[in-house]
């Protein structure tokens, strides 16, 4: 950040993409994996752990539903990928209460969708 920037107005920001894309198709969706319900899960979830600079948006396609459902945290640009409410538990726990991270989650730069490498 530069001097003369405002302060963040969120000390974090989820984007939980809820991209759905045709039954069948080859790439899959974050929505038809259940990203919707996890995105909802995980707004209620921070709240009622008091994670009030936290703010947990839908996003459109990420570009990783192979892998998904996926999940991007800024400012840091941490992906995840969750698929239950636990996961969601232990993302909200260990990254955003603790500033630590969710190793087994995580997607990492060998996770890239076909034909983008």
């Amino acid at each position: 950040m530069a001097e003369s920037d405002p302060p963040l107005y969120y000390d974090a920001h989820i984007f939980v993409c809820c991209n759905r894309r045709p039954d069948g198709h080859r790439r899959g969706s974050c929505a038809a994996s259940g990203s919707e319900a996890l995105r909802n899960y995980m707004k209620s979830k921070a709240k009622e752990m008091g994670l009030g600079r936290v703010r947990v948006n839908s996003a459109e396609c990420l570009d990783r539903c192979e892998f998904g459902p996926a999940m991007v945290i800024y400012p840091e640009g941490v992906w995840y990928r969750a698929e239950t409410n636990e996961d969601i538990d232990e993302i909200l726990q260990a990254h955003l209460r603790d500033g630590g991270r969710v190793e087994r989650l995580m997607l990492t730069e060998a996770h890239i969708p076909p034909g983008k490498a």
